[in-house]
């Protein structure tokens, strides 16, 4: 499917954008996207955060302001009235994940919308971006209003946007250029330059790429790579998923007596610098399967079009077994690949030897592709949101 160039907007907005890193940086990466998104487009943002060390890797630049459009700002100085005064009005505020935004930036917007005696103009369209899903409530409740009942902003309206697979939610973030950019890394060296520049020495094995947190299947899933008859390069992230693989190969080279790698036959592991957004997504387009968790590396699996495996947050009240199940649905994912994400995710256990299912490149294939077909019909969530935003001002 052709996707066009990005292009200006038409309506250039202020958009102020609100992040609290709670962990895992899922949350910055999500609204690191959207702004970048949003820049490109020609819009100006400006992103709160109180958190902004990930950018550092995430976003190289950002910090310095050599991001097109995008002003990242300290938590802390939603709270600085003279900073607040000094600031233009937001067109549009964007509380990512159901953020609070600190009761004094809203007084600030609330006293100059009283002198401005503009209340309908003046009042930002304000929207809460939650969480992806594919479960049934997200068509429902996408895009519904939620009157503001106290405080400084009495009176106003914040909207619910929900991400989702359907044309009745607000859609995935997608970059307008998004396909250009794949073909031409494709067509510029792709993979062997991707794995040259670092510095990895790759002898034609499968590659797989390792983003998880601490799954209790990680074991069966290196022997199974291990035992099968094509090599295996498994490419690491750092964080989380390093420190998991790190552990397992220790327990397993402890049980053999052996140094960390002479226990290995087909599988090697190499293990990555943190990745910047755009140097994650062409780890993704390099790979043959991406293990990838949480909601921005899912999205990016799907847009890069190889088969995958997601590791979803647990919940304590088991509800991610049910948004799993949302998503396994809405892709098509056949036996095979239900079993397998049931299995790597601890909704059933590891056959009675401990082994994981069988992984099935082909099949898996097939049914995500055909997943990313749809979903490239949809419109992306900055367009659908930009529409959203228009409409309501």
């Amino acid at each position: 499917m052709a996707q066009p160039i990005a292009t200006v907007s038409s309506t250039p907005l202020l958009w102020d954008v609100f992040c609290r890193v709670i962990d895992n940086f899922g949350d910055i990466g999500v609204c690191w996207r959207l702004c970048a998104d949003l820049g490109a487009r020609g819009h100006a943002v400006r992103l709160w955060v109180d958190d902004t060390a990930p950018l550092h890797w995430m976003a190289p630049g950002a910090l310095e302001g050599s991001c097109p459009g995008i002003q990242v700002l300290n938590w802390e100085q939603t709270q600085d009235s003279a900073l607040l005064a000094s600031l233009a009005p937001a067109d549009v505020w964007i509380e990512g994940f159901g953020c609070e935004i600190a009761t004094e930036f809203i007084a600030a917007r609330a006293d100059f919308t009283r002198a401005t005696g503009q209340i309908t103009h003046d009042t930002p369209v304000w929207i809460n971006l939650e969480y992806l899903s594919a479960e049934r409530y997200v068509e429902r409740s996408h895009g519904l209003a939620s009157p503001v009942m106290r405080g400084p902003a009495k009176g106003w309206t914040k909207y619910f946007f929900y991400p989702g697979f359907s044309n009745r939610t607000g859609g995935l973030l997608r970059e307008a250029d998004l396909l250009q950019r794949q073909q031409a890394f494709a067509l510029g060296g792709g993979r062997d330059g991707w794995l040259a520049r670092h510095g990895i020495t790759w002898a034609s094995e499968q590659l797989v790429s390792m983003f998880c947190y601490e799954p209790a299947a990680l074991s069966a899933l290196l022997a199974q790579l291990d035992a099968a008859p094509t090599p295996t390069l498994l490419l690491v992230s750092a964080g989380r998923a390093r420190e998991a693989v790190e552990t397992v190969l220790a327990q397993r080279a402890a049980e053999n007596a052996a140094e960390a790698n002479q226990h290995l036959y087909h599988l090697r592991v190499a293990y990555l610098p943190p990745l910047a957004q755009s140097d994650f997504d062409q780890l993704l387009w390099t790979c043959d399967l991406n293990f990838v968790r949480g909601e921005d590396s899912l999205v990016r699996a799907l847009w890069a079009g190889k088969p995958l495996v997601w590791q979803i947050y647990p919940q304590e009240d088991a509800a991610h077994v049910h948004k799993l199940n949302a998503f396994l649905d809405t892709i098509g994912a056949p036996a095979s690949l239900r079993s397998f994400h049931h299995a790597w995710n601890g909704v059933h256990p590891t056959g009675a030897n401990g082994a994981l299912p069988l992984i099935d490149l082909n099949s898996w294939s097939q049914s995500l592709l055909a997943a990313r077909e749809r979903l490239l019909q949809m419109d992306d969530l900055v367009t659908q949101l930009v529409q959203f935003v228009l409409k309501k001002r």
